[in-house]
């Protein structure tokens, strides 16, 4: 049976409530958070903010009717090339742009003019030298290439904010949504004093039932597991930072990366070579094995919730969205699934959601994406019209065409083969893939511990709270695998 890889490589992971839509958003910090800092100034209305995207930048209030950022020294905010490190300092002009205040007819408006020779970026669109486009609040400022964010705009007049907590607004700048999901949205944040960039999950209570009980029931059990997933440490799980509950939503402060999802890498590129898959599923292997030993299944193991600290291919791996899904009503985890059930285990196709499920399920959907990073799509698809995608899943129908599979090794297809075993009884356990012969390369394991422990310190610290563990077109004429180009 052939497969096609364009129903994959099309596919939007737009909608998700990952981390990473902004996938070029550092997480050091900078120095400082704002460096013409005016809060308490009455005298000096601020009417916008830059908030830094990129660690060479600071942030800087808005007051006077126009402003010129560049390398000139007569430049309002020059760009700072801190010790030389600046790889893109070269690319920037003189004067890369201005923002200013212009009154038109029908009111005040903000714009952005680009002055430079090498561009100036909006949402990742070019202004274009001599044009100007008008700011809305949250949008993004990116100068030369479109990855280079170097500010996010906001509007001093929003008063968005003012839906969080005051709990919440006391410790973060709450920004643009990054992305949406089941259990909520999630939003870039800026700690204030350090403009330290935070993911924020917000997830409304309402969400949390089972079997169409009150959520009020789930209220205390939900706060704990949270708790639970604040106290995982490992260098390959995104790392929980702070919690603000209120009476209506659960507000989750998360680390951000900035390599994207490992499903925008896999379109990019197409498939990966198997030694960087090697290295890449080893790390997933590992995490999950972490959440496995706490008694946490994951439950949601998908490349949009796999995601990458580095635009390098040996990168280390962030798993996320973990540990909440079982609180989330089972018939609107069927609806989501209907929609993308590539990842789900037959077990739970079987039972449509409603059954009791083993950390097998997580060794299923790591299955599929290990088969994805391979090859660049899924094992199941519509190509095969005469058997819907679930019945496909649960008889466990793919192949290996030769086509695309010629040059991946016998050992990466035969573990593939144990982790899509339909009977969750004989399927592989994550410590039985991780002692499989494929991952006996002693310089493969040697690269994932040095990226995961840079400093050299391997000392994992148990959890503060830990659980109790749980008894394609058609390719008969294609000579070799293509790399496919995905236009955004």
């Amino acid at each position: 049976m052939s497969q096609d890889r364009s129903s994959y490589q099309t596919s939007s992971s737009a909608t998700t409530g990952t981390l990473s839509s902004m996938e070029t958003v550092p997480t050091q910090e900078v120095d400082g958070c704002f460096g013409t800092f005016s809060d308490g100034d009455e005298d000096i209305p601020v009417w916008g903010r830059l908030f830094p995207l990129g660690s060479s930048f600071v942030a800087h209030d808005l007051t006077k009717e126009e402003y010129t950022f560049g390398r000139a020294d007569s430049c309002d905010f020059i760009f700072p090339n801190v010790k030389g490190k600046c790889q893109s300092y070269r690319t920037y002009s003189s004067i890369h742009f201005k923002i200013f205040r212009q009154q038109t007819s029908t009111g005040v408006f903000i714009f952005l003019e680009d002055t430079s020779s090498n561009g100036t970026f909006v949402n990742g669109s070019k202004v274009g030298k001599g044009n100007k486009q008008v700011l809305s609040n949250n949008d993004e400022i990116a100068l030369s290439v479109a990855r280079n964010k170097a500010y996010i705009y906001m509007d001093a007049n929003n008063n968005d904010d003012n839906n969080f907590p005051e709990s919440l607004r006391e410790k973060y700048t709450i920004t643009k949504v990054l992305g949406r999901g089941a259990a909520g949205e999630v939003r870039l944040a800026f700690e204030k004093g350090t403009c330290k960039t935070w993911a924020i999950k917000i997830i409304q209570k309402r969400r949390f039932s089972i079997g169409g009980k009150n959520e009020l029931n789930l209220e205390k059990q939900v706060i704990n597991e949270v708790n639970i997933l604040k106290g995982l440490k490992h260098p390959c799980i995104i790392s929980i930072e702070d919690v603000i509950d209120t009476p209506e939503c659960v507000y989750i402060v998360l680390e951000l990366v900035e390599g994207g999802e490992l499903f925008d890498r896999v379109v990019s590129k197409g498939f990966f070579e198997e030694n960087i898959a090697k290295l890449l599923f080893h790390q997933m292997l590992l995490a999950v094995k972490y959440l496995h030993d706490q008694g946490i299944t994951h439950r949601d193991l998908k490349p949009e919730n796999i995601l990458l600290a580095t635009d390098e291919n040996e990168t280390l791996v962030k798993v996320t969205d973990f540990g909440l899904s079982k609180f989330v009503d089972a018939n609107t985890m069927m609806k989501t699934f209907c929609g993308t059930p590539n990842y789900l285990a037959p077990e739970i196709l079987e039972t449509q959601g409603h059954g009791k499920y083993t950390n097998a399920i997580d060794c299923w959907s790591l299955g599929v994406i290990l088969f994805i990073c391979l090859v660049g799509y899924p094992p199941f698809g519509d190509v095969n019209k005469d058997v819907p995608l679930a019945k496909q899943i649960m008889r466990g129908m793919y192949s290996f065409p030769a086509i695309y599979w010629k040059d991946v090794s016998s050992e990466a297809k035969d573990l593939v083969k144990q982790l899509l075993t339909v009977n969750p009884e004989k399927r592989a356990t994550v410590e039985q893939a991780l002692n499989h012969s494929w991952f006996q390369d002693d310089e493969m394991l040697k690269k994932v511990h040095d990226i995961m422990y840079p400093t050299g310190n391997s000392v994992m610290l148990p959890p503060k709270n830990p659980a109790t563990p749980k008894k394609r077109p058609p390719v008969a004429e294609e000579s070799s695998r293509k790399r496919t180009k995905i236009s955004p």
